[in-house]
C-alpha cells in the first residue's frame, strides 16, 4: 500500500511538469512559426511627384494666353480638376491679366465622361466687365484650361449656382462648349468698348 501512494504522488508531481512543458514547447513553436514568416507591411504607394498644368489668362486684354504651373498630386480626377480651376482663379504670376473677375467662385466640379459641369457663382456673371470680348475670354478660359488638362473632357457645360446659365449678355450658355485655341491670337476689341477707328489710327502711327 505504501509503494502505491508514492507512485500516485510521482505520477501527481509529474502532471504539472508535463503541462508547462507542453506549453513552453507551444510557445517556442509559435515564435519559430513566426520568424519564419515574412512580415507583412502595409503597401506604401510612392510618392508622385507634382503635375505640370496650363492654365488660360488675358495678355495684352486682347487675348488668352498660356502659363504653366506645379501643383501637388490629386486623388481623382473630379479633386484634380477643382484644384486646377482653383489655381486659375488664384490668377496669374507673370505679366499676363486675370481672365476671371474678383469674387469669382466654382461651386463644384462633376466630370461625366467626356463632358465636365462647372458650377459657377453668381459674381462670375453679375461681376464680368461689359463687351462680347471681355466674356470670351472669361468664359473660355475656363473652357480651354479644363479641356488642355483633361484630354479625355472635349466640352464643359457652364452653370450658375446650379442652374442652368442660358445667356451671358452677348455669349450663348446653353450648351456645352468646346475649346477655342484661336483665342489666343490677338483680335480687334469691341466696337462698344473702343472707337472703330483706334486700330487704324494705330496702324498708321507705326514706322
Amino acid at each position: 500500500m505504501a509503494v502505491q501512494h508514492k507512485k500516485r504522488i510521482n505520477i501527481s508531481l509529474l502532471i504539472p511538469f508535463l503541462v508547462l512543458a507542453l506549453v513552453f514547447g507551444v510557445m517556442l513553436w509559435q515564435k519559430y512559426h513566426d520568424s519564419r514568416q515574412v512580415p507583412t507591411v502595409p503597401q506604401i504607394q510612392p510618392a508622385v511627384g507634382k503635375r505640370t498644368v496650363v492654365l488660360f489668362f488675358v495678355a495684352d486684354g486682347t487675348r488668352l494666353a498660356r502659363e504653366a504651373r506645379e501643383l501637388d498630386p490629386c486623388q481623382d480626377d473630379n479633386a484634380c480638376l477643382a484644384d486646377v480651376l482653383e489655381e486659375l482663379l488664384n490668377g496669374p504670376v507673370g505679366e499676363f491679366e486675370e481672365s476671371l473677375p474678383d469674387g469669382t467662385v466654382v461651386n463644384s466640379v462633376v466630370i461625366d465622361k467626356d463632358l465636365a459641369i462647372v458650377d459657377m457663382n453668381s459674381a462670375f456673371v453679375q461681376a464680368l466687365p461689359s463687351g462680347s470680348s471681355a466674356e470670351m475670354l472669361a468664359v473660355y478660359s475656363i473652357v480651354n484650361t479644363v479641356a488642355a488638362n483633361f484630354p479625355q473632357i472635349s466640352a464643359v457645360k457652364l452653370t450658375v449656382e446650379g442652374g442652368e446659365a442660358e445667356q451671358l449678355r452677348h455669349l450663348d450658355l446653353s450648351g456645352p462648349l468646346t475649346p477655342d485655341y484661336t483665342l489666343e491670337q490677338e483680335f480687334p476689341p469691341d466696337v462698344k468698348t473702343e472707337p472703330a477707328t483706334a486700330p487704324a489710327k494705330t496702324q498708321k502711327e507705326k514706322p
